[in-house]
Formats: C-alpha cells, sequence, structure tokens
C-alpha cells in the first residue's frame, strides 16, 4: 500500500509533496535540493524542515549522510501486539516465521494489546533482537480497557492495564457511579466513558477478573457446551470395550500433585526376559468424547488450554468431562490412549505401540507420598505398600532414562517455584519449592512417550503439530559467551554452542553462590517453544522429533495429536481443521495463559511485600542497567531496582557487561552476587520495588 495513503490521516500538502518526490528519488536528495525541487524560498526552509522531522518521527523516511530517502518496505511490518509489559510491548508479524519486534513504550503509538498495528522496523544487525515503533493502529480489537481509577483534584482519570505505558489518561464517570481512587474499573476504549467498577484489588476475585479480562481468558462455558458435556456418560458400549485393547487387569495408578482434579495420565511397569521392562504410559482418550467440530470442540479449540490459578482454574473442558468422565480416577474404567515402550536394561527404548484402551485405575498417588517412600520412610497408606514393586522398577527405570536422556545431550534445569502460602483465604507468604524425585520419574516417562508419538508421526510423514524449539540466535549465544567469561567458565564460538556445552557449564556452576543465576541467564537465552506443524526439533531436550500428547483434557494441541494419530494408524489424514492455524493460535493461547498466571501471582506477592516494607531479605543481582542494579529476592522470585544513588557516596562505573564499581572505594558488583536489602519501597500495581544495600552483615537472610 503507497505510504502517502497509509498516512495520509496526519500529513499535510507538504508532506505529501515530500513523500511522492522521495518516491522518485529512491537514492534519496538532500535539504537543498529538495527546497530547490518544491520551489521554496529561504523563508519557507524551516517549515520544511519541521515537515522532515514529523515524517522521520512517523518512522516513514530516514536521514542516511544528510540525504532523506523513504524507508523500504522491508521495513514496514503489519501485526498484531501479542504481549504488553510496563514499559514495552511485542508485536508479531502477520508474515509466517517473522521474529517477533520490541516495541519501547515510548514508541507504542497508543498500540494496546491484541491490535493490529502497522510497525516501523529499525535497522539493526540481523542477528540481533529486532525492534521498532509503531506508526499506526490499523484495528482495535479491545473496544473496552480495564485499569485503575485515579482521582486528582477532582477529576477522573484511567491507567489501563493493557497499555505498555504507564500513561493516565482522563475519562469521564457517569452520573450515580461509585468509584474510588485505586479500585479497578472498565472503560470505554472510543468514548473513555467508565463502564463498570470492579472493586478494589483486596476485594475476593478481583485480581482473576483482570487477569480473565486483560488476557481475554474464557470463564463461562456457552449454555450450548454445557448442554453438550452434560450429555456424555460414562458408561462403555461392549462393542467400544471389545474395540480396544484391556489392561484393566494390569496394575495401574496416577501420581499427581495434592490439589490436582483432573487426572490425564496413569503408568504400568512390567518385568520382561533379560532384564527388559514394558512401561505403559495410558493418557485419557478425550479424542472420544470431543468429536471434531462440536460444541464442545470449538470452545476447547478457543480457550487452548487450562488456566491455573491459586483458588481457581478455568479448564479447557467442562467439569463434567475434565474431572469425571475422561479422568482417570481410581476403581472405574476409563478410556484411554496407550504407549507401551520396551526398554533393555540400559534404559535404550527398543519398541513402542501406540492402541486405544481401557484401564481401571488401582490407585490415586502424591508426588509427596512417592517422594516420602523413596527417601525411606514407611508408606503413609496401605496402597502405597502393595505397589512398592512397581515403585521401585519406576524409579529405576526413570533414573536410566534421565541418565541417557542427558547423555545424548538434553539440557536438565531443576530451578524451585514459588509456592503462595494462604491463610484464611489471605496470601501470608511465600516458599520455593524444588520438583521432587518423583516428578522426575513421572516427567521421564511422559518425555518418552512424548517423543515415541512424535518419531512415529514423523516417519508416516502426515500431517500433525509438533512441539517446535528452535536452537537459540547467534547474537544470543555470543552474549551468553561473553557473560561466561566472567565467570571462569569457556563456551565454544556462538555457532558451535550445543545443548552439551550449556548443560556442562551448568555442571561448573553447581555449588556456586551464582548457580542459580546461571540457569536463569541459560533460559534466557533460549527462544520460546511453539507448535508447529513443521517438524523443527526440540533444542532444549536435544529432540529430532517431539510433540505433546500425555495432556489432552488441559491442552488442545494434545487433543489434535490424538485425532492425528488415530487416523494414521489408519491410514489416514485428519481433515476439517487448519492444523497450522490451530498451531498458531494455541501457541498464542499458550503464551498468554502462561503470562496470567504469572502475572497474578507477582502481582500478589507485591501486594504482601508492600506489608514488609523495612523488612531486609537476601537476594542475588540479576542485572546491571543504566538506573541500578536488579535484584531478584530469594524467596519470592520477583526483582527489585537497587539504584545507584542509594550505593553510597561513589560514582560507579561499568567494569564489564557483568559488574560494576566505585570509582573512589573500588567496591564491586556483579552479575550473581548475593546481597543483603533492604525493602523500602513497592509499588504492586506496576509491580515495581525499590531495595537498597545492607552491607557486611554476613550472608544469611534474617
Amino acid at each position: 500500500m503507497p505510504l502517502v495513503i497509509m498516512s495520509a490521516a496526519f500529513m499535510n500538502n507538504m508532506m505529501k509533496k515530500i513523500v511522492e518526490m522521495l518516491r522518485k528519488h529512491p537514492e534519496g536528495l538532500s535539504l537543498q535540493r529538495m527546497s530547490r525541487e518544491l520551489h521554496l524560498v529561504r523563508r519557507e526552509i524551516p517549515l520544511l524542515k519541521k515537515d522532515l522531522q514529523k515524517l522521520e518521527n512517523k518512522g516513514l523516511i530516514h536521514q542516511v549522510r544528510r540525504r532523506y530517502s523513504l524507508r523500504s518496505q522491508k521495513q514496514l511490518v503489519r501485526g498484531w501486539v501479542i504481549a504488553i509489559h510496563r514499559g514495552f510491548a511485542w508485536v508479531r508479524p502477520e508474515e509466517a516465521g517473522g521474529q517477533d519486534i520490541f516495541i519501547p513504550a515510548r514508541f507504542a503509538g497508543g498500540a494496546l494489546l491484541d491490535d493490529r498495528v502497522e510497525v516501523v522496523r529499525e535497522d539493526k544487525r540481523e542477528e540481533e533482537r529486532p525492534e521498532g515503533r509503531v506508526l499506526r493502529v490499523i484495528e482495535r480489537k479491545r473496544h473496552l480497557l480495564t485499569g485503575m481509577y485515579k482521582e486528582y483534584w477532582g477529576q477522573a482519570f484511567f491507567q489501563s492495564y493493557e497499555s505498555p505505558s504507564k500513561e493516565e489518561i482522563p475519562i469521564l464517570v457517569p452520573g450515580g457511579m461509585q468509584v474510588s481512587s485505586g479500585q479497578i474499573i472498565e472503560v470505554d476504549r472510543k468514548t473513555r466513558v467508565a463502564k463498570a467498577v470492579l472493586g478494589g484489588l483486596e476485594e475476593p476475585g478481583v485480581d482473576v477478573e483482570v487477569m480473565v479480562r486483560k488476557f481475554s481468558l474464557r470463564r463461562l462455558f456457552p449454555s450450548e457446551v454445557c448442554r453438550e458435556a452434560e450429555k456424555v456418560g460414562a458408561f462403555l458400549p461392549s462393542q467400544e470395550i471389545q474395540e480396544r485393547e484391556d489392561y484393566r487387569d494390569w496394575v495401574t495408578f496416577t501420581i499427581d500433585g495434592e490439589d490436582a482434579r483432573d487426572f490425564d495420565d496413569a503408568v504400568s511397569i512390567k518385568r520382561l526376559p533379560e532384564g527388559r521392562l514394558l512401561l505403559g504410559v495410558h493418557i485419557a482418550d478425550v479424542s472420544h468424547y470431543v468429536r471434531p467440530g462440536s460444541a464442545l470442540d470449538q470452545e476447547a479449540y478457543l480457550r487452548g488450554c487450562s488456566v491455573y490459578f491459586p483458588e481457581t482454574v478455568l479448564p479447557m473442558l467442562p467439569e463434567k468431562l475434565s474431572n469425571e468422565v475422561c479422568s482417570l480416577r481410581p476403581d472405574e474404567d476409563r478410556l484411554t490412549f496407550s504407549v507401551l515402550l520396551e526398554v533393555d536394561a540400559e534404559g535404550q527404548i527398543l519398541s513402542h505401540r501406540f492402541f486405544p484402551s481401557i484401564i481401571r485405575s488401582d490407585a490415586r498417588l502424591t508426588y509427596s507420598e512417592i517422594f516420602q517412600i523413596f527417601e525411606g520412610k514407611h508408606p503413609a497408606r496401605e496402597v502405597l505398600s502393595r505397589l512398592q514393586s512397581e515403585l521401585r522398577l519406576l524409579r529405576g527405570l526413570a533414573a536410566k532414562l534421565r541418565q541417557r536422556r542427558i547423555a545424548k545431550g538434553s539440557l536438565n534445569i531443576v530451578s524451585s517455584e514459588p509456592f503462595l502460602i494462604y491463610q484464611d483465604a489471605k496470601l501470608v507468604g511465600v516458599e520455593a519449592i524444588l520438583p521432587n524425585e518423583a516428578h522426575g520419574m513421572i516427567e521421564e516417562f511422559m518425555l518418552a512417550a512424548n517423543e515415541a508419538v512424535a518419531l512415529y508421526l514423523a516417519g508416516q510423514h502426515k500431517a500433525c503439530i509438533f512441539r517446535a524449539h528452535p536452537a537459540p540466535s547467534l547474537h544470543a549465544l555470543a552474549e551468553l559467551r561473553a557473560l561466561m567469561v566472567h565467570f571462569g567458565v569457556t563456551l565454544p564460538e556462538p555457532k558451535k554452542i550445543g545443548v552439551r556445552d550449556l548443560q556442562k557449564a551448568l555442571g561448573e556452576a553447581e555449588g556456586q553462590p551464582w548457580e542459580r543465576f546461571f540457569a536463569m541467564r541459560i533460559l534466557r537465552s533460549l527462544k520460546l517453544a511453539v507448535y508447529s506443524t513443521e517438524n523443527l526439533g526440540h533444542f532444549a531436550l536435544g529432540k529430532d522429533s517431539y510433540l505433546h500428547f500425555t495432556s489432552p483434557i488441559r491442552r488442545y494441541p494434545d487433543l489434535l495429536v490424538h485425532r492425528c494419530l488415530k487416523q494414521v494408524m489408519k491410514g489416514m489424514d485428519l481433515e476439517g481443521i487448519s492444523l497450522a492455524a490451530a498451531a498458531s493460535w494455541s501457541s498464542d493461547r499458550a503464551r498468554q495463559s502462561e503470562a496470567a498466571e504469572r502475572e497474578l501471582r507477582e502481582w500478589r506477592i507485591y501486594r504482601l511485600l508492600h506489608s514488609r516494607l523495612g523488612d531486609v531479605f537476601l537476594g542475588y543481582i540479576t542485572d546491571i542497567n543504566k538506573a541500578g542494579l536488579v535484584v531478584e529476592l530469594n524467596d519470592y522470585f520477583v526483582n527489585g531496582i537497587i539504584l545507584y544513588q542509594d550505593l553510597g557516596k561513589d560514582y560507579y562505573v561499568r567494569k564489564s557487561e557483568a559488574s560494576v564499581s566505585g570509582r573512589k572505594t573500588g567496591e564491586t558488583f556483579n552479575l550473581g552476587d548475593r546481597i543483603r536489602v533492604s525493602l523500602v519501597a513497592v509499588d504492586p500495581e506496576l509491580r515495581r520495588m525499590t531495595l537498597v544495600p545492607v552491607l557486611d552483615q554476613g550472608e544469611e537472610k534474617i
């Protein structure tokens, strides 16, 4: 589309003439040449300069060596705002395969989450992260915005949670609407009129409702979906059973978290001759109940995945299916899709089989009680005593699978996660939880089953949805390599860095004060995994083929993979759906759901910390920027900043990418350093906090 048409809304006649003139001269023109071409007199040249500056600010033209020229069409990109953070946004190009573009808040041009925009991509080296500025908003998808109401001198203002900017805009509040400063409201984007008051952030459920609206999550199921769900019964016709392999006489059980309600995977194990084992991974056969094109299927597609908040779940499927009919509850016959893996004594998978099946789970076990058995403690329940033989076999097999996986080149980062502690529905603390051996055991079996299905489908050359994780960019690996030199860890040149090199680096960091920082920076260097119809492999896992098969109750791509596998086993292709569109949509929904879960968790943690001003915490330095040192609090998993001015009466200069030092004192702060800090200010809404160092008092947290 011609630039002059695109930008007519803000261009005067002189600007249009400039654009048309530069279009005829792609080599560019100097200011003097343009003034002659436009027949301007001397007093008009300042006006020409102003118009040129406006066009440059809009990103339509640029100046190189005193010549003005139009930006190439390659630099103009259309896409969607897919993520919003305070201070920046991300735009995903419409053109398939394009890299996401980083947009600083000052260049967002009023664009909000989910808007379709036109972006001017800045000139960067090919390997660097693309950056740009929003030229215009093409389509405003959101009509209602959610944010905080504020009032100054009797004037109403609004700060939107869907904007990367912290700008507060004036709004109108209808007469009769009762709203107080600090409450969360909904505002009409076009008219800027307040439409609804959601309540205060401390009121139960309000912060969840903000996440639902901000990330376009679906809370209630449409009536048609509910009606379909109610018609689904647990009764299994004899013909259906006869068409499946029957494993109801096998010892089978589920292992999940204590608060899990949907059980979509069960395991079983049997001894074979010559030290071989037969591992059974049995997955809920959701595809039997959720038929393509049904209301249940359409709703599951729109949701993409289940979303887990601390006190509530937004399931992909209605509870009738997710918690009852499809859930592998103990002592109930359930339809499954089984993967049988024959494994030798060294942990090598010799063969695999897939087939629709029926099982009857013997028990619902939890990670914590299995781990207690592994730790040598007496079984807490009688059923655990009966299953100890199977558990020993499973434990040994998982260890061999893990050892073999890592030896072949698979990144194995075990990181702690925040567990929020509530008392009387109020957050009172945060605890760092490390996955235990029982978690790792089940994860190994799911990885093995997922890979087996991926290898089979890839070998059949049939259309399917894979879980793709591309290798990191050379630029990201170069930055990581330069950083690791500071810690005495050497990596090969970027183009030769592989998973084994990163795993070796993690091993060298083990036991060091900066071990956690190392793991975080390696993870940051990796690209995001996405769903794709192309089998691109999985870099972090070191797999040539990988997909998601084991969680069809809570992930739509897994449900599609079940359908693909059934069709391929019949010698047919999956029809009636665009797998490429489903892969793209599922990737977006998974990312939005993860962002909603993370943002709600961080929001609540910052609000908890707001009540602990003046307390002292132990943290570690995760970044060094122009303003100061970024510190993550160890037990809280959120960041704050120590301003340089609060480091003492000294001037701090950057010694390297990994450290700063005071000119007078020589005091040095390094990335990864542990540091004790006092909390002096918190802004829960912006998820920011200010810290000051507490030095020379030991290293333990008070």
